[in-house]
């Protein structure tokens, strides 16, 4: 491995609404059935935030859990990233709801907006400012309430997504462990394929806008997920490329919780054994920019990585975006 982090994670944590939305579930809401499901997606359920719950709480909880894991206060937290689509509000921005309900007195805060990139965006945009502008513990969340902007006439998405938030702390790296490279990237030309076209400049909230459901989720499946498979291949190909890394060194690889098929065919691809995949959309979902920071802290904490361990961690979203980053823990 020929290159050395200088950011590291120090704790992590999640938060997930109490509500289960199972298939079955969902036959009552719109025709589908749990086969019908499980065998495009994998999916069995999902977390759904009750009415009035913004992402904030979720965020904040997944901070909150971060902070602990890590013995890191609120006021030792010099910034704060937060990947979403879906924040309480247009303006401000949702991590500065965060930092205020967190105590984080002293932290820079900001969104950013790449879909189900939106974590491992902000992890890399994070650790550069902390190499740059001397930050030195930085706090980055990936959380949606996906279900806010779901068609639940329209079967072909309303099954896929759920509600969650994960975070991490990062610190000083002593030189060993951290994130050892990076990449990210994306591709306007193909924004019209998975979309939310309303609720912005283009589409006002109007009545006519919403009573046309503009607001909602569009897409087009066959070929996201035809992207997605490329993009997040290429990707992790060139994060380990330029790592100095093969696949066969990654001990863990934890790919966005999409579609169990997209997972299946980028593993395959690399030729990494299932026992060294995580995989958790049977339970959550899709959470977008929650998905693999709610992974990550589940496979930490179930003992699925160890000290020493090499993680790849890669992504696809709307936009379209994509990213792979490589830690070392």
């Amino acid at each position: 491995m020929n290159k050395k982090p200088h950011a590291m994670i120090l704790g992590t944590g999640r938060a997930l609404p109490e509500k289960i939305l199972t298939n079955a579930d969902l036959e009552k809401i719109v025709a589908t059935s749990d086969s019908w499901i499980f065998e495009r997606t994998g999916i069995r359920e999902r977390r759904v935030a009750e009415p009035g719950v913004p992402l904030s709480v979720l965020a904040v909880g997944a901070a909150r859990a971060a902070l602990e894991d890590a013995g890191i206060a609120a006021t030792e937290i010099d910034l704060i990233v937060l990947g979403t689509v879906t924040g309480d509000m247009k303006f401000p921005a949702t991590a500065c709801l965060v930092q205020e309900q967190l105590g984080a007195t002293n932290a820079a805060a900001f969104d950013i907006s790449a879909a189900c990139s939106g974590f491992l965006y902000g992890l890399q945009i994070a650790a550069a400012l902390m190499a740059s502008a001397g930050y030195r513990h930085a706090l980055v969340i990936g959380g949606e309430v996906l279900t806010s902007m779901v068609n639940w006439e329209d079967r072909d998405t309303c099954v896929l997504f759920g509600d969650g938030a994960g975070a991490v702390v990062l610190g000083p790296s002593d030189g060993r462990r951290g994130l050892v490279h990076g990449v990210l990237g994306s591709n306007g030309a193909f924004s019209q394929l998975l979309y939310n076209p309303g609720c912005g400049s283009l589409n006002p909230p109007t009545v006519a806008n919403v009573a046309e459901k503009l607001h909602t989720i569009r897409m087009e499946g066959r070929e996201v997920f035809r992207h997605a498979v490329t993009s997040m291949t290429t990707a992790l190909q060139r994060a380990l490329d330029e790592a100095g890394l093969t696949a066969g060194d990654l001990d863990l690889l934890i790919p966005h919780q999409a579609n169990m098929r997209i997972i299946e065919a980028v593993t395959k691809r690399f030729g990494v054994v299932t026992e060294k995949v995580y995989v958790n959309v049977e339970r959550y979902g899709n959470t977008s920019a929650a998905s693999i920071p709610i992974a990550l802290d589940e496979a930490l904490r179930g003992g699925r990585i160890k000290s020493g361990d090499t993680v790849g961690l890669v992504t696809f979203g709307a936009g379209f975006t994509w990213a792979a980053a490589i830690l070392r823990f």
